[in-house]
């Protein structure tokens, strides 16, 4: 009568060993799957994020016209093209994108300072008078 008792126990003794010496290797399965990517796709998806996180900023910041201003970003390095009304407007635009966490230079040699053309369209055009047809 005592066998099957003494049977039970050692099953459920050896299913705790069992159970036990188990934990470590579900450990290294974790430890695993959490690895870091390879430094490649890590690189190109914070570049994509700060691309993404300078245009929001431009689009925020007033005096930055940001349909005139593309952004590239490689290894953290942003790159600025396309036209700025003013060269307060660029230097802004320059400052606000060395804002953004995970920058590490700006280069804005490709954005050129155009004024903008309803602007200059005023300043070239004499006031006028009335002219009724009277």
């Amino acid at each position: 009568m005592r066998t099957p008792s003494m049977i039970r126990n050692s099953m459920f003794a050896a299913g705790l060993v069992i159970a036990f010496a188990a934990v470590p290797f579900g450990q290294v399965a974790a430890q695993d799957s959490t690895a870091p990517m390879s430094s490649s796709s890590t690189s190109e998806t914070g570049d994509a994020w700060i691309t993404t996180k300078v245009k929001s900023e431009f689009t925020t910041t007033k005096g930055i016209s940001s349909t005139d201003i593309s952004v590239t970003t490689t290894d953290g390095k942003v790159t600025l093209t396309g036209t700025a009304t003013s060269s307060h407007e660029k230097s802004k635009a320059v400052s606000v994108a060395k804002k953004v966490k995970g920058v590490k230079s700006v280069d804005a040699t490709g954005l050129t300072v155009t004024p903008s053309t309803s602007n200059s369209m005023k300043s070239s055009m004499p006031a006028s008078s009335s002219t009724s047809g009277h």
